[in-house]
């Protein structure tokens, strides 16, 4: 039975770039998903893809590479991914840091007016 579960979840699993991790194999920063009732799988979470996903659709979105953007826009891309939690990974600030070419004072700056305008 548990296979139908992992089939069915297969598709969701890859587009948020999990992997699947044996019961007896999972971590405690694993997650355990229960099938009628009973531990089934484990799923394994990859920030650093997830992080290099969120900075790729973003620049894709504004058109542009990070590092060729201008300050207002680098702003809004810093917006556009406060938006969508990138900021809650760990050393994200530094990874889009190094993207943008700025410091990371310079994100902590952009985060804390765009959270102050709202």
């Amino acid at each position: 039975m548990a296979e139908e579960f992992v089939t069915a979840l297969k598709p969701l699993i890859d587009a948020i770039g999990a992997t699947v991790v044996p019961l007896d194999d999972r971590a405690d920063t694993d997650l355990v998903l229960d099938w009628e009732g009973k531990p089934a799988i484990a799923i394994r979470l990859d920030f650093e893809d997830t992080l290099s996903g969120i900075i790729a659709a973003a620049e894709q979105e504004l058109g542009k590479q990070f590092g060729d953007l201008d300050r207002t826009e680098k702003q809004a891309a810093v917006r556009l991914l406060d938006g969508r939690g990138a900021f809650v990974l760990r050393r994200s600030i530094d990874e889009v840091a190094e993207a943008m070419g700025v410091s990371r004072i310079t994100i902590y700056n952009y985060l804390n007016a765009i959270r102050e305008a709202t």
